[in-house]
């Protein structure tokens, strides 16, 4: 794991070096200001008076033109070479005003330090070296020019040694907080990344995510949630007039935790959402963790074991009784080829013969049923689909039947089996176009597809203009084997029914204002996999 590095180029690395730039021009006022009140020759005992108070004036200028102009620099030679020029400066400054008792060296150790800072590695010894250097040299000729200044000598090694020291104390320290501070950096970032690709998983789950406070407010809604409720925005709205469903069995579940909250349905067309919930605890503040299942993926896995049961009864059912049925029919059919029969015995075995077949076909449509293959969900183009549906379906009609097509919206998508959904459209088509000719000479049946502005899913409508279904038999009509026609199975739109379930879709039963009978799909998102 790499660290990024102090540089002079990082917005930390400017402010120190500004903090450079305003010690170093604090420290050449101090020095003027001794100068220009002639204190200096009370507080040091000067070997160059002169020279010291052209060298501090020297000082506060150039560190000054320094703070001016080197606010950006551009290369790290620049402030190499600006360190190397203060401790120069600072040394002179130390040989004019008499050596180590006037306390200059102090400042060069101050100075090495604040370079290190900014120089690291070999640079940063250079200027101690430089600094150290200068030292126990000007400390050299001072003891030539005055024999009581050979004196200093040890002190000026403490003070060479102790700037080795703080360059090296300082270089180890900020390595140190460079590498604290990257390794926090990183786990910053990393975090955020974290809590990128959650809020991004978060949106893309299907599952319905909710974060309620106490007085029931909406404080985060996922794009599952606000489909599954059927709402364009939740956050911030209270959840009563929203979803009272829902706030009824939160309120169930506060009251004793321990039960299952019930299934329920946001809206009236809407799917059937099983909810789960949790606390969140934050301090004082206990908040509600909501989880908006959609149970048509429980439905569908129920669906197949009870087509899984239904094809071993009916296997069951071909082998027992599909062969003596058989028997009898072919029986019946010999006994109408004798000529030992009169009217009235031909009559009774003509009705063998119709109720054999009869419950051939019963079977037959079972056996279809149990045996039907595992739904293979496509990307269909609804609007595309539909009017090819048609323009086949038209081909195979009598003069006095059509098929009628209206579509709304661009486009309409969802994933299906499209093997299935012919046969769930032409069953329906089939039973309208009967029930239409009962009632009008021209037998008509009109297939409306639109997009649901609630669920935005897309929505089909098998119309017609027959008698309609009496109201005491709709709750009846998707039972198996439940037929008003003498002649029928009473498996076509249970099979329908059950087809469209595999699929993730819905087929229900709606009465029309006008007469007549409308069965709506209501497919799936095409998103969601079947």
């Amino acid at each position: 794991m790499g660290t990024e590095r102090l540089t002079l180029f990082s917005p930390q690395g400017r402010r120190i070096l500004r903090l450079y730039h305003l010690y170093r021009v604090t420290i050449g006022l101090v020095l003027v200001l001794l100068v220009s009140s002639d204190l200096h020759s009370d507080l040091m005992t000067m070997s160059n008076p002169q020279a010291f108070t052209y060298g501090a004036w020297i000082y506060l200028i150039l560190n000054i033109l320094a703070a001016v102009l080197l606010q950006n620099p551009r290369h790290e030679v620049s402030v190499l070479a600006l360190a190397v020029l203060d401790v120069s400066l600072l040394s002179a400054l130390f040989y004019f005003a008499g050596g180590t008792p006037s306390g200059i060296g102090n400042l060069l150790i101050v100075a090495v330090a604040i370079a290190n800072v900014l120089l690291r590695g070999r640079l940063g010894f250079l200027i101690a070296a430089v600094a150290a250097t200068g030292l126990i040299y000007l400390t050299f000729y001072l003891s030539l020019a005055n024999p009581q200044a050979s004196s200093q000598y040890v002190q000026a090694a403490a003070l060479g040694t102790l700037c080795f020291a703080a360059a090296l104390l300082v270089q180890g320290l900020t390595r140190r907080l460079q590498d604290s501070e990257s390794l926090a950096r990183q786990r910053a970032e990393e975090v955020a990344n974290l809590e990128a690709l959650n809020a991004q998983i978060l949106q893309r789950m299907r599952t319905g995510i909710l974060v309620l406070d106490p007085q029931d407010r909406v404080l985060l809604a996922n794009q599952g949630a606000l489909e599954l409720l059927g709402q364009t925005e939740l956050t911030g709205e209270r959840l009563a007039p929203r979803c009272p469903e829902l706030l009824k069995a939160l309120q169930r579940w506060r009251d004793n935790p321990t039960l299952r909250p019930g299934n329920f349905q946001a809206a009236p067309d809407g799917v059937m959402l099983q909810p789960s919930f949790a606390s969140l605890q934050h301090g004082v503040k206990q908040d509600t963790l909501v989880f908006l299942e959609d149970i048509s993926q429980i439905a569908q896995k129920a669906q197949q074991l009870k087509l899984a049961s239904l094809g071993r009864l009916t296997a069951s059912i071909a082998h027992e009784i599909r062969n003596p049925l058989g028997a009898i029919s072919h029986a019946a059919q010999l006994l109408q080829e004798s000529d030992a029969l009169e009217g009235p015995d031909l009559r009774l075995a003509q009705i063998i013969q119709d109720h054999s077949r009869r419950m051939n076909l019963v079977i037959e449509n079972v056996l279809q049923l149990s045996r039907r293959r595992q739904a293979e969900p496509q990307l269909l183009d609804l609007k595309y689909w539909a009017h090819r549906f048609a323009s086949e379906f038209r081909t195979s009609l009598p003069p006095h039947q059509s098929v009628h097509v209206a579509t709304q919206g661009s486009s309409l998508q969802t994933r299906m089996d499209p093997n299935q959904l012919i046969q769930v459209l032409t069953n329906l088509v089939q039973n309208g176009l009967r029930y239409s000719a009962k009632r009008h000479d021209e037998a008509q049946v009109w297939l409306r597809l639109f997009r649901d502005e609630a669920s935005d899913l897309p929505v089909m409508e098998v119309l017609d203009d027959g008698p309609g279904v009496p109201p005491d038999e709709v709750q009846n009509i998707f039972e198996p084997f439940f037929t008003t026609e003498s002649k029928g199975t009473g498996l076509g739109l249970y099979i329908s029914r059950e087809l469209c379930e595999s699929n993730q879709a819905r087929l229900d039963y709606r009465e029309r204002e006008e007469g007549g009978s409308c069965f709506r799909i209501v497919f799936a998102h095409p998103r969601k996999l079947a």
